[in-house]
């Protein structure tokens, strides 16, 4: 299991950094995803950049396809929980979905004190807020502790290149940014998924420390799950039993996400102000290791990396040579 060294590092001069296909439809570019729209079929096709604090600041080798691919399994797993807005996966790094009217409210849902960005419920907490979200937190606790429930946080979706803004629902119903009837639908749909998502990792030696969730209506106006469920980039996860060890000596708890990064980068003075640091290739490699180890104990599935230069794979998958 895991991926050869040699090879990572390799491939760190062949990430797919930008995409920009001709015939596919509208292109709308995201921080991590080049989106063609053409009627109502959306073509997404993952990239290798990584994002922290609403920034992007380089590429990972490998993660578009770990991303798609998880993001896959998830929406099939989920499928009878509910409506999701994938149609098929034709290639490594490419989902073909239906188009949605995009609701512009991130679900975030967190069972633990955690968190290095300017929106974690952590470093408000330190702060000495109590009140997050809507939600009243308890004194005495510290970081990374079990929340006494899971919580439903939610931010705004800022566009690209601004940042996401905690709110709660109060506040979104009154500006008008969302409906209740919306908003409790999405909720609800929020907290099933977490629960299954907390479940699965167990069983498979993670926790789930907590997950985004966007949402869309579909052509007939039902909420309906898009994006991505559950890939090291929307959700953070530990280690079940590395966990209580990591409380015990007051450190941080040994992670499969992108918290490593954002942790690295903070320890060097950037938290998204600024030009980001210049990410080596030995953090690269960790970081792809990482989200590489999290879809091989998640899905139980041992990660096929795809080689082939990705751009002609991908037009020859997409039927476009």
């Amino acid at each position: 299991m895991g991926v050869d060294p040699v090879l990572l590092r390799d491939q760190c001069e062949r990430t797919i950094g930008e995409t920009n296909f001709e015939g596919l439809g509208k292109r709308i570019a995201g921080k991590v995803r080049d989106c063609y729209v053409d009627g109502d079929r959306r073509t997404i096709v993952t990239t290798d950049r990584i994002s922290a604090f609403d920034v992007v600041i380089g590429t990972i080798p490998f993660k578009g396809q770990v991303l798609n691919q998880l993001a896959a399994f998830w929406f099939a797993k989920t499928s009878r929980l509910a409506r999701n807005h994938l149609l098929e996966v034709p290639d490594p790094c490419i989902s073909i979905a239906r188009e949605c009217r995009i609701l512009p409210v991130e679900f975030v849902y967190r069972k633990y004190l955690t968190g290095v960005s300017k929106t974690s419920i952590w470093v408000a907490y330190e702060r000495g807020e109590r009140e997050y979200c809507g939600h009243t937190l308890p004194d005495g606790m510290r970081a990374h502790q079990e929340l006494p429930e899971p919580l439903l946080t939610p931010t705004t979706k800022a566009e690209q290149g601004q940042h996401d803004e905690l709110t709660s629902r109060e506040e979104l119903i009154a500006r008008g940014v969302i409906s209740a009837e919306h908003y409790d639908v999405a909720a609800e749909i929020a907290r099933m998924l977490f629960a299954e998502g907390q479940k699965w990792a167990r069983s498979r030696g993670l926790i789930l420390v907590d997950a985004k969730y966007e949402m869309a209506l579909d052509g007939e106006g039902n909420v309906t799950v898009i994006d991505e469920i559950h890939t090291p980039d929307s959700s953070r996860y530990w280690y079940v039993d590395r966990y209580e060890e990591a409380m015990r000596e007051g450190s941080d708890p040994p992670a499969l996400d992108k918290e490593y990064l954002r942790r690295w980068l903070v320890e060097r003075g950037w938290t998204g102000e600024g030009a980001p640091p210049t990410l080596p290739n030995d953090v690269r490699c960790e970081a792809a290791r990482r989200y590489i180890e999290a879809y091989e104990r998640l899905t139980g599935d041992e990660f096929a990396p795809s080689t082939e230069e990705p751009v002609e794979r991908m037009r020859r998958n997409l039927g476009l040579i």
